[in-house]
């Protein structure tokens, strides 16, 4: 019998409402141990989805709290196991009471992601939509919210299945002659094998086609904003997050360390870092800083170089200047409202592939420039659109394509349809792996290790 676990399904700090969450076959009884009913009944006799006032009460029949009572047998439930939730005030101090007598009275604490990881083996969810719930608890913008949701309801999982069907078809068609000799499977056949198999690699590379955007989606396009200490950074960071996030003042080095922000740029999160100024500096606090900032220049997808218009070119934008070949960057000639010292020419020549854009973060010219050229550099983002979600699924899809491949090759050499057939099923395991009807346990508990201990 599987135990029963129990987790804060709400998150930390104080709120109007916090949620105990319990799931397994004794959650209704160990619920009932510690949660009595204004009415009189037990939780056992409660109807599934119905409100019930009561008050959670400790094991001396003192009150913790007054809470009410929400009971989903299985297997209308989220894990498909009985499940009751005890939702009460939302104090640390009182879901930290409460969650600890539904340990006294037989309960385990959940793992990360325990919950979900039950959907998944209880069969209620497969892995892409599993994945999906961590998505939505972290998306970043409306457009990851959109393209999490999609990804729950099962669009990616629907495809995945219909690509598997096809191959299977395929393979069952093959197997089927080297079962049966005498009927040999004529060139027709094998040539229907052959598009199919084509048309199966075409749909899986548009999957692996969107890695980057679904990435993105997901991460934040990571976004370094270098430059010298008072072109603009600090200010820069403020107009992305539409607050003052970081202190803006005409003293150089005011930002010592990396600041990091997820903005929206047209449905797309960018995860913008603001650096310590690049200078040389005696400061021990601020030469650290400083090397930070050249470590997350180095491993930004996306630089922000920004250089002061209305102060000549100088040792310390040398320095800047260094940083910038054969990387993805947008340069910024900042205080252009501000008598110009210096032009987009000159900044041209010193990098003459990057782009240039003039702006004003006190007067807001260039602004709209500089989010088309941001844009653009992401590109068109169909939202509606399956993703693949990270590297592991990326690698299987990969992998299949591969397989896939093998057995085109091994059809038009003619070598021997058993072969084509072990090809096939290769390809098979790799999908099934993807949507976890074939997937190792390590790999199931490395997944959910990165949820949240309530869901």
């Amino acid at each position: 019998m599987e135990e029963t676990i129990s987790a804060i399904a709400t998150a930390a700090g104080a709120a109007g409402v916090g949620i105990i969450r319990l799931s397994g076959e004794n959650s209704i009884g160990i619920a009932d141990k510690i949660f009595f009913a204004l009415n009189g009944k037990s939780l056992a006799q409660a109807e599934d989805r119905k409100i019930i006032f009561g008050y959670v009460k400790n094991f001396s029949g003192e009150v913790v709290d007054e809470a009410i009572a929400l009971i989903m047998r299985a297997p209308k439930s989220y894990t498909k196991e009985n499940v009751v939730e005890l939702q009460c005030h939302g104090g640390s101090v009182v879901l930290r009471e409460i969650l600890k007598l539904t340990f006294e009275a037989g309960a385990r604490p959940a793992e990360r992601g325990e919950f979900t990881k039950r959907a998944f083996l209880n069969g209620r969810i497969d892995l892409t939509q599993a994945q999906a719930v961590l998505d939505i608890i972290q998306a970043k913008t409306s457009a990851a919210l959109t393209v999490a949701q999609n990804q729950l309801a099962g669009k990616t999982s629907k495809e995945i299945r219909e690509i598997r069907r096809a191959i299977l078809n395929s393979a069952a068609h093959i197997e089927a002659t080297i079962d049966f000799p005498e009927d040999d499977l004529d060139d027709v056949t094998l040539s229907e094998v052959d598009k199919n198999i084509s048309a199966q690699i075409e749909r899986l590379n548009k999957f692996l086609a969107n890695q980057t955007a679904g990435k993105i989606l997901r991460e934040g396009l990571e976004t370094a904003i270098i430059g010298k200490p008072n072109v603009g950074k600090s200010s820069l960071l403020n107009f992305f997050a539409k607050t003052d996030r970081a202190i803006v003042t005409d003293i150089p080095g005011t930002t010592r360390d990396s600041i990091e922000e997820f903005v929206n740029v047209g449905g797309i999160p960018l995860k913008i870092i603001d650096t310590a100024g690049i200078r040389n500096s005696s400061d021990a606090v601020e030469k650290i800083g400083i090397e930070r900032a050249k470590n997350r220049a180095q491993k930004a997808e996306l630089i922000l170089a920004l250089f002061d218009a209305s102060r000549p070119l100088d040792a310390e934008d040398e320095e800047i200047f260094k940083l910038l070949p054969n990387r993805d960057a947008i340069i910024l000639l900042t205080k252009i409202d501000l008598l110009q010292v210096t032009n987009a020419a000159q900044i041209a020549k010193k990098i003459p592939a990057a782009q240039v854009i003039e702006i004003s973060l006190k007067s807001g010219a260039g602004t709209e420039k500089l989010l088309s050229a941001i844009k653009e550099r992401v590109g068109t983002i169909d939202f509606e659109m399956s993703f693949v979600r990270d590297e592991r699924e990326a690698n299987l899809l990969r992998r299949a394509v591969k397989h896939l491949r093998e057995a085109q090759e091994t059809i038009r050499q003619n070598i021997g349809i058993d072969f084509v057939s072990i090809d096939l099923r290769a390809a098979l395991e790799c999908i099934s792996e993807l949507t976890g009807e074939s997937v190792g346990e390590d790999v199931i508990n490395e997944i959910f290790s990165k949820f949240c201990i309530g869901k």
